[in-house]
């Protein structure tokens, strides 16, 4: 990691730093750091790493270990299942929500989003590609009106992300990803928010399914997606 410069955006950019360290696996899964030797790499005083790490903690990325440091951890399997499990619960509710509640600037930026997220699939850009993806489910979190939930559902990326995995060229195509959110961006765009709302459910269960199946070896169509909770969020049989 580079050292930063201290300024008025100081938490900011070291939160940045951190999670980017973490989700590349510079900062490797299981390895312990301090609070004072990544102060030091960033060129930062304590005080800021420790905001950051506090919330990089809150998301599941880190663990303090009392006396030792914090932990770098690894996303296990069943994490992956609980990310999607989530996502499934708050996603699509959020998203039939935004339907009616998209302002001007926030269409543009869904527009913008998508046409980037097309622009990187035909260069077979696959990391600016999901970057945009990103903003695509962001814009319509926060026209939801819930900005807590659009945070938090990034976290729950960064989660899958750290793995280091994705479906992309391993189940399908870039631009098969694309596909799934121009049906969602349409439906928005019709007013159609039960539509809307369907067709988010669907993406995310179609990525879980081949996400999960490519983790566990298992074949997509035996992965089942259950959000009864009553014996786990996914199930191979």
């Amino acid at each position: 990691m580079k050292p930063l410069q201290e300024n008025a955006s100081v938490n900011a950019q070291v939160l940045t730093a951190l999670r980017a360290a973490v989700i590349s696996g510079e900062l490797a899964p299981g390895s312990l750091h301090s609070v004072q030797t990544l102060a030091t790499q960033l060129g930062v005083s304590r005080t800021p790493v420790r905001e950051a790490l506090i919330k990089l903690a809150q998301q599941g990325m880190v663990r303090f270990e009392r006396n030792r440091g914090v932990r770098v951890l690894l996303t296990s399997l069943h994490d992956l299942e609980e990310v999607f499990g989530l996502r499934l619960l708050l996603e699509p509710p959020a998203v039939g929500r935004a339907v009616g509640r998209l302002d001007a600037a926030q269409r543009r930026e869904l527009h913008r989003a998508f046409a980037h997220m097309e622009k990187a699939a035909r260069a077979d850009d696959e990391f600016t590609m999901l970057e945009h993806d990103r903003r695509f489910h962001r814009v319509l979190l926060e026209a939801s009106g819930n900005a807590r939930l659009a945070t938090f559902v990034d976290g729950l990326r960064d989660m899958v992300l750290r793995r280091g995995v994705s479906t992309a060229r391993e189940s399908r195509s870039l631009d098969d990803i694309v596909a799934e959110h121009r049906v969602i961006l349409d439906l928005v765009e019709t007013g159609n928010a039960e539509g809307a709302a369907e067709a988010m459910r669907a993406h995310i269960r179609h990525t879980a399914r081949l996400l999960i199946a490519q983790e566990s070896g298992a074949d997509p169509g035996s992965v089942d997606v259950d959000l009864a909770w009553t014996d786990g969020v996914m199930r191979t049989h």
